[in-house]
């Protein structure tokens, strides 16, 4: 028999124990002998015999697959953070012998997510998002369901890997009024994000008075036309775009007007990807690494599944592209 078809029974059959006393061997549960588990051990080492997943789980209690939770409204440049997040997760997960279920709910309705945990079919869920009223987290929390959320939530026991957004959207903007720009507008998104206040709180921070306007909610070209043309009736001297997909349309707003960057007004983003990376001039940015905090997550939430200790929020860093749009 090949070593690669080896199976359970072939090693009870082998060693004359029962089928049972293999599983509680192999997952080191049950009541069994030092003595025995060591011969099952040294059995199956030698003939390189690896569990079926299935057996594998039931023998555990586990089924060996993670939910990675995404918005189902997600436009192409929000899904490119969460491609670049899930990348990240898959990496780590796969360490780790374990397979990514990938769901989507919508901010009012999370039926998919309940199917799965109720039918439970995943060990433990990811959010890759968190929203000012999260009916996701709200329900993982009733459920028992061990979960962590890449974001920050205000919710009490949630476990958050997330970015220092708040720091970094600051320091951006107390670069730009050392350099010069006393009167800076910003453009943000879709205010029941928690990632996009806290931008915002963050830049509020760092400016220190140096506003001419907030402008939120700009969720399309139209929204952000209009705020653009409101920057420019304040005598703005800058423009702080939320992230990079409203820089993209400030940007062609501004080219439509043929008003010139840098020299006409100045322009950054507290997002950077591959949208600006081809940009005339270059864009001043924040850059993060949506992997890290992917493979991040499953690291801790495995820990978890486990029931160990960890903490209840984990920030990873961030990077300060100053270039040639605000020099």
């Amino acid at each position: 028999m090949s070593d690669n078809n080896i199976k359970i029974d072939d090693v009870a059959k082998a060693l004359g124990i029962s089928k049972t006393t293999v599983s509680r061997s192999l997952s080191g549960k049950g009541r069994i002998s030092e003595a025995t588990r060591q011969k099952v051990l040294e059995y199956v080492e030698t003939h390189n015999y690896r569990p079926n997943p299935i057996a594998k789980g039931l023998a555990s209690s586990k089924t060996y697959n993670l939910a990675w939770v995404v918005p189902a409204n997600s436009d192409m440049n929000a899904l490119s953070f969460f491609q670049r997040c899930l990348g990240g997760v898959i990496s780590a997960s796969n360490e780790a012998d374990y397979d990514i279920i990938i769901t989507t709910t919508h901010a009012y309705d999370n039926k998919r997510l309940i199917k799965l945990v109720e039918n439970r079919k995943v060990d433990g869920v990811i959010l890759g998002q968190t929203l000012v009223n999260d009916i996701n987290i709200e329900f993982l929390k009733k459920s028992g369901m061990p979960f962590v959320v890449i974001g920050s939530t205000s919710v009490s026991g949630v476990t958050m890997i997330d970015n220092d957004h708040s720091a970094a959207c600051r320091e951006l903007t107390a670069v730009l009024v050392m350099k010069g720009m006393k009167r800076i507008a910003y453009i943000g998104g879709d205010s029941t994000k928690v990632v996009n206040i806290t931008r915002r709180d963050g830049f509020i921070t760092g400016a220190a008075g140096n506003c001419s306007m907030i402008q939120m909610d700009c969720n399309d070209y139209k929204d952000i036309s209009l705020a653009v043309d409101n920057a420019i009736d304040k005598n703005s001297d800058c423009i702080v775009c939320e992230d990079d997909r409203i820089c993209q349309q400030v940007l062609a707003k501004l080219e439509k007007e043929m008003i010139q960057v840098p020299e006409k007004i100045k322009v950054a983003s507290f997002y950077n990807s591959t949208l600006l990376e081809n940009n005339k001039p270059p864009i001043t940015s924040l850059q993060y690494d949506p992997r890290e905090l992917g493979k991040v997550a499953v690291d801790i939430l495995l820990k978890k599944t486990d029931n160990a200790e960890v903490p209840e929020k984990t920030i990873l860093g961030y990077e300060v592209l100053l270039k040639a749009s605000t020099q």
